[in-house]
């Protein structure tokens, strides 16, 4: 990515048809620019800082009225990228939009790459690398509480934890080059059991629990896929259309009524779930049913939960038994449905073949059950995991091989203490550890890595 002087522009709003389109400028030029082809309603084109300012866009080449906007000018270092910054609020679609941005273009910017306007508010210092990432989260949050994070993040959760721990650790690097370099003056009694504890209690134990904490963002951000598996016509494809709140999949009493695989994403209490609904499992003999037998049982491989639907008003048969055996290692709840209907499944025969599992009984006609469904659901993801509402800070994949790395380090170091291993190669150690942090916030980093990153980000962000 270009990093310069010049002054760049981009339209920041999705292109199509709307009420309002935003068209970004930030650089030196930008208030010039805006001087150029913006002519206020008031006989002066004098901009009040962090004030709208209502007036209409006029090519200058050919004095031709544009648009009626609004246009407000944000002076460095008071902005998103500490630059002076223009925002035109004009209306919106694709053809006034790219009017006004050929003008602006016309009059001296140039065209903004992907993530371009952040990019220099990291680079300007007004955020770190963390909070970059945060902002690409926040956009791209599936779930009220992967939102909650993205914020928390952004406001610099992360950076501040990680800041404060390179603080220690440079803490304990003094402490060690001081006794390098003056032998004579520093007491070395005991130093080395000194420094373990403190690396163990203040710079190793909380990096774990920021790394560890990896588990809940990739659920919180990725979420996760449930299989709807169950022998024909119990109910599966109700059950979606119920847990998605739309009617998605087709729902006939004929047998093999979904051949395919049908799937709709909703949220439960704040993680994101793919249900997919499967083809009932029978003795089929048409190829496209056989084929839609062979998904599921792929779904049943793929998936990280599954919901075995059985029928209440119907006797368990081979299928039924086949089924809970393919999954009989997999994380799943047992789904009991059309408990409207008179039962042809006793609580002794339930108790008999199913004991010892997850069981919830619903009724997909008339949605009874599905609450309970919901929290057993939530449940089961969540069983051996800490509970995500204690968590403040969810690395991604990037700051947890860099957390590893340090982690690997500063256990190296301890092991190196105890050997009585020279000071000096913990010293080196150490400065490893400070760089992997460093590495996080963005203080030290490849300008790969920041192209990666940042190439990520739609245009205008």
């Amino acid at each position: 990515m270009r990093f310069n002087d010049d002054t760049i522009t981009a339209i920041s709003t999705p292109i199509g048809i709307g009420g309002i389109g935003i068209i970004r400028i930030s650089g030196n030029d930008a208030e010039d620019i805006a001087k150029r082809i913006f002519k206020s309603k008031k006989k002066a084109n004098s901009f009040k800082n962090f004030h709208l300012h209502l007036g209409n866009i006029v090519d200058p080449k050919t004095n031709i009225f544009i648009d009626e906007v609004l246009l407000s000018v944000m002076r460095a270092p008071f902005s998103y990228t500490r630059e002076t910054v223009v925002e035109i609020n004009s209306h919106s679609g694709y053809v006034i939009l790219s009017h006004i941005l050929q003008i602006i273009l016309q009059s001296g910017a140039r065209l903004a790459e992907p993530g371009e306007f952040t990019f220099r508010a990291f680079l300007n210092g007004r955020i770190d690398l963390t909070q970059a990432e945060a902002i690409v989260d926040l956009i791209n949050a599936k779930s009220d509480k992967s939102l909650k994070f993205s914020v928390e993040q952004l406001n610099g959760s992360l950076k501040s934890h990680i800041k404060t721990t390179n603080t220690k650790v440079t803490h304990i690097l003094a402490q060690i080059e001081a006794s390098i370099d003056f032998p004579a003056e520093v007491s070395t009694a005991g130093l080395n059991a000194t420094i373990i504890d403190y690396i163990k209690t203040n710079i190793l134990r909380p990096l774990k629990v920021i790394a560890d904490s990896y588990k809940q963002r990739k659920i919180l951000y990725e979420g996760l896929n449930a299989a709807i598996v169950g022998r024909v016509n119990v109910g599966k494809s109700s059950i979606l259309n119920r847990l998605l709140q739309e009617e998605r999949a087709i729902v006939t009493p004929v047998p093999g009524t979904t051949r395919d695989i049908i799937e709709g994403t909703t949220s439960i209490k704040g993680i994101p779930i793919k249900f997919i609904d499967t083809a009932g499992i029978r003795k089929v003999s048409g190829i496209i049913e056989q084929r839609g037998v062979g998904l599921t049982k792929t779904q049943i491989k793929k998936a990280d939960l599954i919901l075995f639907v059985v029928d209440q008003s119907r006797v368990l048969n081979e299928y039924d038994l086949y089924l809970l055996n393919e999954i009989k290692e997999r994380i799943f709840i047992l789904v009991i449905n059309k408990i409207d209907l008179p039962t042809r499944l006793s609580n002794k025969k339930i108790d008999s073949t199913f004991a010892g599992l997850s069981i919830v009984k619903v009724s997909a006609l008339t949605g009874k059950g599905f609450s309970a469904l919901a929290d057993a659901i939530f449940s089961k993801i969540m069983e051996d995991k800490k509970d995500i509402n204690n968590e403040s800070i969810m690395p991604n994949l990037r700051h947890k091989v860099l957390l590893d790395q340090a982690i690997k380090h500063l256990k190296k170091i301890i092991m190196n203490l105890k050997a009585d291993i020279p000071l000096e190669f913990i010293a080196e150690d150490l400065y490893h550890v400070k760089d992997n942090l460093n590495e996080i916030t963005g203080e030290k980093v490849d300008d790969d890595i920041l192209t990666d990153i940042f190439n990520t980000f739609c245009i205008g962000k």
